[in-house]
């Protein structure tokens, strides 16, 4: 059978109503490939699932949705990836109940790299964002992929943090792939689809609906190595997703903040409960055991050793900006960025509030 022929199978599988996740692994694990699924007998399907469901796996005809997913995938950058392919990313087969198959647009190979998951509130406080953004850089020059759920606020920040830097960044949606949700993030959405990745599990066409949002929320902590909530409330779907991260077996972290913020009380809440505390970028990298992978950028660029020694001098111990430390330095604000980006995420300097930034007393 040819990957074209197989591919059709699957579809016609997975894009019957009525025929879930649960129902298409119980089929799965009886008869092995859909081919195979539907040339056994309507008895044989019968003990496996019932009366009902044999009837709309055999009787439903869903050719033309069939064919319409397969003009899709044909398009650039477009892929269907099945449970029998290799490019299934190998985290999500560890999950208990891993989508048939995936709808992605996009750089396929990410899905199958060290990942980290950032998440957070739809609501956040600029500091939360000033946050997410910074963290999802110093992840992504480290060599981490940024998963996150495209929703507005934290989950928006985290992708832009990491286009900021490497551009290597999944966006896992609760809709029909060729629908964007929020309209809000349409020209990220797009961005993240030319340089990164766009998943989802559902079938093209699917509208929005409030339960698949957790649902989806599984993919963003199965894929990935941890998952770092920036901030949440206290009833925050992020909260979902951490918990569904610790039934993965996956790290939980959580960045603390003000205890008279809404913002911070899941993630209180979340440290509580045994989720690892987070202040700098470094204490995510040390605690997943990942030896930071600098990227595109030489000593000149990123700041050398020497630089860095001189650097961390002239801030002194007090706060100070970038236009001031421009001042003192005469290097560039982007040179700049760079090295403090390096020196944050070493542990040797803190970003504060307004912009500014802090020596850390350990250096």
């Amino acid at each position: 059978m040819s990957a074209g022929e197989s591919l059709y199978s699957w579809l016609r599988l997975t894009l019957i109503a009525g025929i879930g996740g649960e129902t298409q692994r119980k089929l799965l694990a009886a008869f092995g490939l859909p081919e195979s699924v539907f040339s056994a007998g309507r008895s044989a399907l019968r003990g496996i699932i019932g009366d009902k469901a044999t009837s709309l796996l055999l009787d439903t005809d869903n050719g033309a949705r069939v064919e319409t997913a397969l003009a899709w995938a044909e398009g650039a950058d477009q892929h269907i990836i099945t449970l029998a392919d290799p490019e299934y990313p190998r985290s999500l087969l560890e999950i208990p109940d891993p989508p048939s198959l995936l709808y992605v647009r996009g750089c396929l190979e990410l899905l199958d790299r060290p990942t980290l998951a950032i998440v957070g509130s739809r609501s956040p406080t600029a500091q939360g964002i000033q946050n997410a953004e910074r963290f999802a850089s110093a992840f992504s020059d480290a060599g981490l992929i940024i998963a996150s759920g495209l929703a507005l606020g934290i989950d928006a920040a985290a992708h832009r943090g990491a286009l900021s830097r490497t551009g290597d960044t999944i966006a896992f949606i609760g809709t029909g792939i060729d629908r964007i949700y929020p309209a809000k993030n349409r020209e990220l959405a797009l961005e993240i689809g030319a340089r990164g990745a766009i998943v989802s599990e559902y079938p093209l066409g699917t509208p929005v609906s409030a339960s698949n949002f957790p649902r989806r929320n599984r993919l963003i902590s199965g894929i990935s190595r941890g998952v770092l909530v920036v901030e949440a409330a206290q009833e925050s779907g992020s909260l979902i997703t951490a918990r569904l991260a610790a039934e993965q077996g996956r790290e939980v972290f959580a960045i603390p903040g003000s205890i008279h913020s809404p913002q911070s009380r899941g993630c209180h809440k979340l440290i509580k409960q045994g989720a690892k505390l987070v202040e700098t970028a470094q204490d995510v990298l040390e605690e997943l055991c990942w030896n930071a992978v600098e990227r595109g950028a030489d000593n000149e660029t990123a700041g050398g050793p020497d630089q860095s020694v001189e650097l961390l001098s002239m801030m002194g111990f007090d706060p100070c900006g970038l236009d001031e430390l421009a001042a003192r330095s005469g290097l560039t604000a982007d040179s700049l960025s760079v090295m403090l980006l390096h020196l944050e995420l070493d542990g040797r300097v803190a970003s504060l509030p307004g912009g500014r930034y802090q020596r850390l007393a350990e250096s």
